[in-house]
């Protein structure tokens, strides 16, 4: 029997984007969608989407993805303000509620003080217009700034609801005025659905690397600006030798981030310049969509990466998985799982790094014990945050 739903929400989704080169950003929109269009099914309404991003291409016509009814998108960004164009702040006019999941971990000035500046202006507007505001779950900071703290403290006065998506962000809340308005929730990814492969047996081990073309490059400057403790292309390099050393194994160099316009970004690239130099290693596939990309990795035996969404990923499918850290975001989500194996890219050594992975790759059966009970933290988090956003609509 079809349920009767009784009326329609008109639902804003700032910092989501389906057009993202980085499929993680495309992973939180899907899931964000699945996560309200089910807190809306229990109030007996539907949802129709607008998403406001720095991607999103401006359009007057609905669309579908994976089922859910996407009204209209625009961009808001600075460029689109000097040439403009205020399709966004139009849209925004039209939302009941607007969630804000700021691309997962923008909401920190560590890739910069515009970027959080433009997500403080959203959120502002929002205020402005009177809509109720939901700071969907993302890492809360970390600022490097004097400047960054007192923005981020505006952005988030101006949340009706905050969820952190790890304790490290829920502790840098609990120190602001904003900790009765805030809670510890899980990534939204943990929602994204897939499809595991059947492969013919043949006895291999199916080993998934995922190397960041930004830290491959030292990032956008070129200069370590995240402050690696190690040698990341040594340790790829490592890596690479020591997967393809072991007895029957398929070793995969993922990309989760494919980019044909910015290059420091892209893992595509680096990857098939690995492959130039270890032929034995195999390139995924060039997903299309993140649901795509996370049904090929559910199908590994093991995984490692520096693209945390492709972490979850893996973890959320079951596999084990050791993530190579290379900010807070990283060590708050996997801790609050209950999860300790992840390798910090900001503490470790090159060699020290290397010992780690090995033995994760040795112990991937207890791994996969870990990453079972960790779902399960994940699973009951999610629910919650699926209840509470029911009962706020």
């Amino acid at each position: 029997m079809t349920e009767l739903l009784e009326r329609t929400l008109t639902v804003g989704l700032l910092w989501h984007t389906l057009t993202s080169d980085n499929l993680g950003v495309g992973a939180l929109t899907i899931s964000q969608m699945k996560v309200i269009t089910e807190a809306a099914r229990r109030n007996k309404a539907r949802v129709r989407f607008i998403i406001v991003s720095p991607s999103a291409p401006y359009t007057e016509t609905s669309f579908l993805v994976e089922g859910f009814e996407v009204a209209h998108s625009a961009g808001f960004s600075q460029r689109a303000f000097m040439t403009g164009h205020f399709e966004a702040m139009t849209l925004l006019r039209q939302c009941c509620v607007v969630f804000n999941i700021g691309a997962g971990d923008s909401f920190s000035d560590i890739y910069g003080k515009k970027r959080l500046a433009m997500q403080v202006l959203a959120n502002l507007l929002v205020r402005l217009y009177r809509k109720p505001l939901v700071m969907a779950p993302q890492t809360i900071g970390p600022f490097a700034s004097f400047f960054g703290k007192q923005l981020g403290k505006i952005g988030l006065y101006a949340a009706n609801r905050i969820y952190a998506r790890d304790h490290l962000s829920m502790q840098y809340l609990s120190k602001t005025k904003c900790y009765n308005k805030s809670e510890e929730v899980i990534d939204v990814a943990f929602a994204l659905p897939f499809e595991r492969p059947s492969h013919e047996s043949n006895n291999s081990t199916r080993i998934g690397v995922n190397v960041s073309g930004l830290l491959y490059n030292g990032g956008y400057s070129g200069r370590n600006e995240f402050g690696l403790a190690l040698d990341y292309r040594a340790l790829i390099d490592a890596t690479c030798e020591f997967f393809l050393a072991q007895p029957s194994v398929e070793v995969y160099l993922v990309s989760h981030v494919i980019s044909d316009t910015i290059e420091v970004e892209d893992d595509l690239r680096v990857s098939k310049k690995l492959v130039e130099r270890y032929p034995d290693l195999r390139l995924a596939p060039r997903f299309s969509s993140p649901i795509e990309a996370k049904s090929f990795i559910s199908g590994l035996d093991f995984f490692t990466g520096a693209r945390m969404h492709a972490c979850i990923a893996a973890f959320s499918s079951g596999v084990p998985v050791l993530p190579m850290a290379y900010s807070r975001k990283f060590n708050g989500l996997f801790s609050s799982l209950k999860y300790p194996y992840v390798l910090d890219c900001l503490r470790f050594d090159t060699e020290n790094a290397l010992q780690m992975l090995r033995q994760a790759f040795e112990r991937r059966a207890q791994l996969a014990i870990e990453v079972e009970a960790g779902n399960r933290i994940a699973q009951a988090k999610l629910e919650q945050y699926v209840k509470q956003i029911s009962d706020f609509l």
